[in-house]
């Protein structure tokens, strides 16, 4: 295994978050309850009917390719992709071949080699009841298809790539890139090769998550490696993922550009762009997000770590959260740590419970609070993480409830010894134990205060008190 070096190159098809499909007025709604209730007849490919050109997913293709220091296109066309499946209506899909609206840019240090817009097919359902069914709601729809250059070398940097890749463009609003509902859709091209000259690739289709992307490409050159360790030929085909199995398996040999007969569409004018065309770099500067690379740099800065920035990028809640916080408000880096840390462990398991609402952003501000009074000792981490919820899901201002409802952290000398004393007089006994010399008691007799205290107590500064009283 250690004289070959494998190579990959990534395919990823991501539809893109239209009101509309990419050449008809139906609803883009892929994943409507009822199949086939969102088409029509050019959808659908009836004879004479012509397609109109979705400018929002044009837009939305070049924006990603502005983001990733991409070539846009001032020229570009559509062609056709003439091949046989029921679940592609026209028996041609609406592609780009030649003429595609982007060209480089890079993702995660890997080199990109275009991005194009098509359409996406039908999806077929296959019941050993009923047969094969095909619901057309999702034929039309607008799908972007990103293709890398050929230089990512192991699983892992591929799976970072894909992540990456998914991370931006829902940062971009451009998809959701759910790949569990089929919003984003990853292939994987492979060979092994111990020379500089690539082996013969193959491609693996049914990558349905991260984590199987990366399983298919290790099973994958294993499997390579042993073909040719064995004399054996490497075949140029596409192969599918069994996950169950954990392994690939033969689909059908792969196609080439002239197996699709591609030619231009003759129904779709031609693309010219121009500099003061609403899709010009300028332009689409002007509606450019703060991408996750500035957002991991100002993160970073606050001192928060990068798995905990990774945690919170990756969070479709948790990110606009607390991106709201420390915008809105000027915290002290140590501050700004604590609230991230309190959300990637307290506020994230608040949202796995399926009856807690959205994370408001309106609860930003008294999240702060509460973080402040965390940070300054006015309230201890479980009154804290007591008021929590209350905090992010019903308004509560955590100054006024610690104040009206005696939840103040008792942290002086003065607060602290009728507490103190409370204690040593109601345990005498343990008392005791602990000056024979059992140093267990004293944990008792800490738990017993803040126990009294409905937990307002310091623990560290009541255990130091106790210490110094009994002695």
């Amino acid at each position: 295994m250690s004289t070959y070096t494998t190579t990959v190159g990534i395919e990823v098809h991501a539809e893109l978050t239209t009101e509309s499909k990419m050449f008809c007025g139906c609803t883009n709604d892929p994943h409507a309850g009822t199949p086939n209730t969102h088409t029509c007849p050019v959808c659908l490919g009836h004879p004479g009917t012509l397609p109109v050109v979705n400018a929002a997913a044009v837009e939305k293709v070049r924006l990603v390719g502005e983001a990733i220091g991409a070539s846009l296109a001032d020229f570009s066309e559509f062609d056709r992709k003439n091949y046989f499946y029921p679940d592609i209506p026209k028996a041609y899909q609406i592609s780009q071949y030649a003429y595609p609206l982007v060209t480089g840019g890079e993702i995660a240090s890997v080199a990109i080699t275009r991005i194009h817009l098509e359409e996406d097919t039908a999806r077929s359902q296959h019941d050993q009841g009923s047969g094969s069914l095909v619901d057309f709601n999702r034929a039309g729809v607008p799908l972007m298809e990103l293709v890398t250059e050929p230089v990512i070398h192991t699983a892992e940097a591929a799976g970072a790539f894909a992540r990456e890749l998914q991370l931006l463009l829902q940062t971009l609003g451009v998809s959701h890139a759910n790949m569990e509902r089929g919003e984003m859709r990853v292939e994987a091209n492979i060979s092994v090769s111990q020379t500089d000259t690539f082996g013969t690739k193959v491609e693996v289709k049914n990558l349905n998550s991260f984590r199987a992307m990366e399983a298919a490409i290790t099973y994958e050159t294993k499997r390579q490696v042993a073909l040719l360790e064995a004399g054996e030929t490497v075949l140029q085909e596409t192969r599918g993922w069994d996950e169950a199995k954990g392994k690939t398996f033969s689909q059908r040999t792969k196609e080439t550009a002239n197996d699709y007969r591609y030619f231009p569409d003759p129904d779709i004018p031609k693309y010219q762009f121009a500099e003061v065309d609403e899709m010009s770099s300028s332009r689409l500067n002007e509606k450019m997000p703060i991408l996750p690379t500035q957002i991991r740099e100002m993160y970073t800065n606050l001192g928060i770590s990068d798995a905990t920035i990774e945690t919170i990028l990756n969070n479709r809640q948790l990110q606009p959260f607390y991106w709201h916080v420390v915008n809105e408000h000027a915290l002290k880096p140590q501050v700004a740590t604590l609230a991230a840390n309190y959300l990637v462990s307290d506020v994230a398991s608040l949202l796995q419970d399926p009856d807690t609402s959205e994370l408001p952003l309106a609860a930003a501000s008294h999240y702060v609070s509460l973080m402040h009074l965390l940070h300054n000792g006015t309230v201890n981490s479980r009154t804290g993480k007591d008021l929590l919820p209350e905090v992010l899901f019903a308004g509560l201002d955590p100054e006024q409830a610690a104040a009206e409802r005696g939840l103040t952290q008792l942290d002086t000398a003065d607060a602290l010894q009728p507490l103190v004393d409370q204690i040593i007089s109601e345990h005498a006994s343990v008392v005791a134990e602990y000056r024979a010399g059992k140093e267990a008691s004293l944990k008792y007799l800490v738990g017993q205060g803040m126990k009294a205290s409905k937990g307002t107590a310091n623990p560290q500064t009541l255990e130091k008190m106790l210490k110094e009283t009994i002695a």
